[in-house]
């Protein structure tokens, strides 16, 4: 089997024991890689219910099919799953950079980890060697200058290095672990599983070649796809990033501002893709093997936070911008680099603010709270002030840290109303209110609030349907962007080359590299059988139907202006919209798989962890509305 090292490494960090074992063609096959290897091994070995601060809540890092290969887009992807501390269910989060191709030439798909080490430690892989060393003088460092001593310790700047940050230490449940400096695997709180663990680091060289079946047929196909990267599809991430997204959805009334209260911001031009790169982007760089160049990187030249430099998308814009009510990119681009300096996820990190100033605007928490600090919207200081109290958790920041789900239980006084996540965690920046094929998609999203798990706003805001209309179809359209997106995942391939790519090219890649055939409807169905793992993992930890939701500010409070001024989405439209779903997939109306749906995709050996699980929902009868309670088990 070509294209795979066809290794899969176990770490024990409390025994220090190692072992190898072969990947597999089925598990090849069946799986692809990134977040099929990652959810398959995770629901294989981490024992039912465990809490994901145990310490043998398995971590798993898994390449993407193609990474170490010439595919532009897809070179160095990787990936990380493990139980998430935010939401108890599935965690997941994807990176880029250079960490990934080098994992594969060193001769692993997949490393997993299970166990704490006694003391700080970080693991360091150089093709056959395997090495658990001491961190102790790594421990309580950001990011950066913990990259730069592991390669300096080393002897060697080409080492690889993902890596936690304070916040990953102190166990902040959005924590992301960080490589190349400005990469982040950024959601569901990867970086506190490692910091659970004493795990500081994963440095990684390899010198082995990544062999492909088809030479000749892989250069000409991949230089096909790399001259499509430089191309008209990818324009307007290779010119602007995804900040380009800024003006184009305000105007759509799309932009969640000051945490999620309107979503339209009036100084949405002061922070668009426009505005940073005239004044701020001073580099515009690759990923290992790809010729789109995206990474648009933000400097700082001027005022209080001079020489600050970070990698700014739309997402952090969002999070740091709209949500928070600041209009200034010089703050935006300090508070990206404060997040990968100290390692927090910078979407999370950004709503946390934002519903910490809504909280501090209402009253429910004081100054004296904040230790000082007037945390209103629009106070760009205060935002920045804040991050490091996070991560450090220090004063309010301790609860902070536990994300917006967590704080606003223990803060009470109404706040859950405004605390806005789903499955705990915290909303990217797409304001579902007025779409509605994307609420749908957010609130079955496998790994709780996102948008990168099936691209459902794409519909709404292209106008393939009414953005505005809750109504049956919808759940189709959401199904065909899960499954896709599990594909993309898997190969691992960027989103924004997608519009170079069909489930026709994906299988001829894959065919070209492995020498195993694949063929589009194969491909297609492989997403489908990742899909419907995932669910069964959340079903497995007790996420069901009820977890399956929205915040209630977007099913109680409308868009306050825009041209999507009064929608939102109430619980009879979310409930039309997840039985339609549900039904789609071939689910009960509980979202549960059936053993002939099990069967089809060849899960049947899964069946076991859906046993028990009962229906507690009664059916919606003539235009009643539906009640839904917590799943249980039978007794």
């Amino acid at each position: 089997m070509k294209g795979y090292a066809n290794n899969i490494l176990y770490i024990n960090l409390s025994s220090g024991k190692t072992k190898t074992e072969p990947l597999g063609k089925e598990m090849a096959r069946n799986f692809l890689g990134g977040a099929g290897f990652g959810i398959k091994m995770i629901t294989d070995h981490q024992r039912p219910t465990t809490d994901a601060f145990d310490p043998e809540n398995p971590i798993v890092y898994s390449c993407g099919t193609f990474s170490g290969m010439m595919v532009a887009g897809s070179g160095s992807k990787w990936g990380v799953a493990a139980k998430s501390p935010q939401s108890q269910g599935l965690g997941e989060a994807y990176s880029t950079g250079f960490f990934g191709a080098e994992l594969r030439r060193a001769g692993y798909d997949i490393v997993m980890v299970t166990g704490k080490a006694e003391r700080p430690s970080y693991i360091y892989l150089e093709d056959d060697s395997v090495q658990i060393l001491d961190a102790n003088h790594l421990w309580g460092k950001h990011n950066w200058d913990t990259e730069d001593t592991i390669k300096s310790d080393l002897g060697d700047p080409g080492v690889r290095v993902a890596s936690i940050g304070p916040a990953g230490e102190n166990l902040v449940r959005f924590s992301a672990i960080i490589n190349d400096r400005l990469r982040a695997a950024g959601r569901t709180g990867m970086g506190a599983v490692m910091g659970s663990k004493n795990l500081k680091a994963v440095a990684v060289r390899g010198f082995n070649d990544v062999e492909v079946a088809d030479v000749d047929g892989f250069k000409e196909f991949a230089l096909e796809i790399y001259e499509k990267s430089k191309g008209p599809a990818t324009e307007k991430y290779r010119l602007l990033g995804t900040a380009a997204n800024v003006l184009t959805l305000n105007k759509q009334a799309a932009m969640p501002t000051r945490n999620w209260q309107d979503a339209v911001f009036e100084n949405a031009d002061k922070i668009s893709g426009e505005a940073l790169n005239e004044m701020h982007v001073e580099k515009i760089q690759g990923c290992d093997s790809c010729g789109m160049r995206c990474e648009h990187v933000g400097v700082v030249r001027e005022g209080p936070f001079k020489g600050a430099i970070g990698r700014v998308e739309y997402e952090p814009s969002y999070a740091f911008g709209s949500c928070t009510g600041v209009d200034r990119p010089d703050a935006i681009i300090r508070a990206v680099q404060l997040s990968d300096l100290y390692g927090t996820d910078a979407l999370s990190t950004g709503v946390v603010v934002a519903f910490a100033m809504e909280a501090y605007e209402k009253g429910i928490i004081s100054k004296k709270d904040t230790g000082g600090i007037e945390l209103e919207f629009g106070n760009a200081e205060g935002m920045c002030d804040m991050i490091e109290k996070i991560a450090l958790r220090e004063d309010i920041g301790d609860l902070l840290a536990e994300g917006v789900e967590r704080a606003a239980a223990k803060l009470g006084k109404g706040a859950e109303k405004f605390a806005m996540h789903i499955k705990g965690v915290e909303m990217t920046g797409y304001d579902v209110r007025g779409l509605k094929t994307c609420a749908l998609g957010y609130a079955v999203s496998r790994r709780g609030a996102d948008h990168q798990r099936h691209g459902a706003y794409g519909p709404d805001l292209k106008g393939q349907v009414d953005r505005f209309k809750a109504e049956k179809g919808r759940g189709q359209l959401v199904i065909d962007g899960e499954d896709l997106y599990s594909v993309i995942d898997s190969l691992i391939i960027c989103k924004f080359s997608r519009g170079i790519w069909d489930y026709d090219s994906y299988a001829k890649m894959y065919t070209l590299a492995t020498g195993i055939p694949m063929t589009a409807e194969e491909m297609r169905r492989c997403g489908e059988r990742i899909s419907n793992l995932g669910k069964i993992y959340n079903l497995r930890e007790g996420i069901g139907r009820e977890r399956d939701t929205l915040p209630i500010r977007c099913m109680t409070e409308p868009i306050k202006s825009g041209i999507a001024k009064g929608s939102l989405v109430t619980r009879e439209e979310l409930d039309l919209l997840l039985d339609d779903y549900y039904e789609t997939r071939g689910w009960s109306e509980d979202g549960i798989p059936s053993d002939a749906k099990l069967k089809e995709l060849g899960l049947e050996d899964y069946a076991e962890h859906l046993r028990g699980l009962k229906r507690t929902d009664t059916k919606r009868k003539s235009g009643k509305k539906k009640t839904t309670k917590k799943m249980t088990k039978k007794d």
